[in-house]
């Protein structure tokens, strides 16, 4: 599918790791998109580390915009809506902790012309982090049950829905400018309060069947609450947050 891409990637305090994001998105063999980034009212040096990057990486073209607003919800709504409002036609997302592949943007396209309009991506836990290959594993099972059951959940399951659940990771999702709009875009949440991504799919699950898994658009997502809390808490988390600690935003 022909159109202007943007790729979207709310950051909360993340000076330490979003250069590694943005050097993979920087060597995506398709860089014909523009990246913003959406500073989620940091108090490090997040919005420094990334125009000092894109002074030094003239392609892709970066942008910096603010979402006093806590979330990603919030943060990555306003992302998307800044992108659309520029002419974005195609609108990708992933996270300041994620490492996309090195055909992520090329593997959406992809998927675009084959007439989705969302594409929901493979999360894949990264290696680089210290955790272990056993945690990682458990982690990817989980990944794959939790898709499983989302089928199955009672909150994915109404005659309203067109077609059937399919779990769609915010860090790792593209969906075209005017089925965003239509489903009204990520809730302005903050990521303790819902999970914006599921709320999204459910939204465009009333409105088309045009979507879908394809497991060649590949993110790799960081493990740092496995490191902080352990795995058993991390998959509690995730677990519409059974496990709730003080501070959600690790890093």
């Amino acid at each position: 599918m022909t159109g202007r891409l943007w790729v979207v990637v709310p950051a909360f305090n993340e000076e330490r790791g979003i250069g590694a994001t943005l050097a993979a998105l920087a060597a995506q063999r398709d860089t014909d998109y523009t990246l913003v980034v959406v500073d989620n009212n940091s108090s490090d040096h997040t919005v420094e580390v990334v125009r000092a990057f894109a002074a030094a990486h003239p392609v892709p073209v970066i942008e910096v915009i603010n979402e006093a607003r806590k979330g990603t919800g919030a943060a990555a709504d306003t992302g998307m809506r800044h992108a659309i409002s520029r002419g974005a036609q195609l609108l990708a997302r992933t996270d300041a902790d994620c490492l996309p592949a090195p055909d992520w943007t090329q593997r959406i396209r992809a998927g675009f012309d084959s007439g989705l309009r969302l594409v929901s991506g493979q999360l894949i836990p990264r290696t680089d982090e210290g955790v272990s290959w056993i945690d990682r594993t458990i982690v990817r099972v989980a990944l794959e049950l939790a898709s499983a059951f989302g089928k199955l959940r009672s909150g994915n399951r109404d005659p309203k829905y067109l077609g059937p659940y399919v779990m769609t990771p915010g860090c790792n999702m593209a969906i075209t400018a005017e089925l965003y709009s239509a489903a009204g875009g990520f809730p302005r949440t903050a990521i303790e309060d819902l999970h914006e991504d599921r709320a999204l799919v459910n939204a465009v699950r009333t409105i088309t069947t045009d979507y879908g898994l394809r497991r060649d658009v590949r993110v790799y997502g960081s493990n740092r609450r496995v490191r902080a809390w352990g795995i058993r808490k991390t998959l509690a988390w995730y677990a519409d947050h059974r496990y709730r600690p003080d501070e959600v935003d690790i890093r």
